[in-house]
């Protein structure tokens, strides 16, 4: 009897540690898939060099060349200075030191409104529409280049739970207008183009993965994941790449379907199309609330053909949908159970 006794004790403390074992398993795996962050490559600032940066290859401010340009200038100055030559203001200097490519000469005057944007280069305009029970906001958006259109990775790197808001992505990187993008971060497959510069190639298994491409011209294109190559993509051309969907519109018809794994009920949605060269709508909708109930992806299409779009594809929506304008957050971000914008991984911007 003591020899059962024995043998059913060391059963369970084995049953138990296996318990505690799995347990802590599970929990490491949800916690590293959702929430502990995961640097895989930090971004050169200045993302339209289109260099990405090993995590130990990472510029330091000291080593910048706006920290070069300082020290120098503060040398000159405090020689002339010490010889009651001159005065020098720094930040005149730094604000007239150009830091990214322009696509022209920005005019002077810029006409900024509440709902607008215009320069000699970039005009935006965003339209509150209010009805059927639904609210959404239109940006009609034209470019005289397509180096104005950009995308940003939450605190500069390409990661997985390494999330910031639109606002906060968009205020780190002097945007203008913003949108949140398709939250790659929040998976591990997907083409995913930045700038110029291929971060992932990983298709998903299912033979409809559609990404929306955009190349040197501006110009959007769907790719199938299946048989497009990323590397042969950016030699082509591509700039941006988004996985998300699925795609809305094609040849400026309606194409969305119910065969997809996004929500087809009536949600909160952010999604983008092209009407003709670097002339763009980007479309958020608000949903989820008493003032608003959402789109769904056949509502969404249908209000992109009916402003002319020939392309327009799906992202990330639900609590991540924002919209982002002179500084302001133009629409009602939530989840349903909380209200605000929600931390994710990447958006897209026009700025200079």
């Amino acid at each position: 009897m003591k020899k059962s006794h024995n043998a059913m004790g060391k059963w369970i403390s084995w049953v138990t540690i296996l318990v505690i074992v799995m347990t802590f398993s599970s929990a490491f795996t949800l916690l590293d898939a959702f929430v502990i962050p995961k640097a895989y490559v930090v971004v050169a600032q200045a993302q339209t060099e289109n260099l990405p940066v090993e995590l130990d290859e990472a510029e330091t401010p000291e080593n910048s060349d706006l920290a070069e340009l300082i020290k120098a200038k503060l040398d000159e100055i405090a020689t002339q200075e010490n010889a009651g030559l001159v005065e020098w203001n720094p930040v005149a200097e730094v604000a007239t030191t150009p830091t990214v490519p322009s696509v022209g000469e920005v005019q002077t005057e810029v006409i900024i409104t509440d709902h607008s944007y215009i320069d000699e280069n970039i005009s935006i305009n965003v339209e509150t529409v209010d009805e059927n029970g639904v609210v959404y906001y239109v940006a009609d958006i034209q470019l005289s280049d397509v180096s104005v259109l950009r995308t940003a990775f939450a605190n500069n790197i390409f990661g997985r739970n390494v999330t910031q808001t639109t606002s906060e992505m968009a205020e780190a990187n002097n945007a203008i207008f913003a949108i949140n993008g398709d939250y790659y971060g929040f998976r591990d497959t997907g083409l995913i183009i930045r700038n110029g510069v291929l971060y992932r190639d990983v298709p998903e298994s299912s033979l409809s993965d559609q990404s929306l491409a955009i190349d040197s011209e501006g110009n959007f294109e769907i790719v199938e994941n299946n048989q497009a190559s990323g590397r042969l993509l950016v030699e082509d051309g591509i700039l941006q790449s988004f996985s998300f969907g699925p795609t809305l519109v094609a040849d400026g018809q309606v194409v969305a379907t119910n065969d997809t794994t996004v929500s087809q009920g009536d949600n909160p949605r952010t999604a983008i199309g092209q009407i003709s060269p670097l002339h763009y709508i980007f479309i958020v909708v608000d949903g989820r609330t008493d003032a608003s109930d959402g789109m769904s992806l056949q509502e969404l299409a249908q209000a992109f053909v009916e402003r002319g779009a020939e392309v327009a594809y799906n992202l990330d929506g639900g609590g991540s949908s924002a919209m982002w304008l002179n500084g302001t957050l133009i629409n009602n971000p939530t989840n349903g159970r909380r209200a605000g914008e929600r931390s994710i991984s990447d958006i897209i911007y026009i700025g200079y």
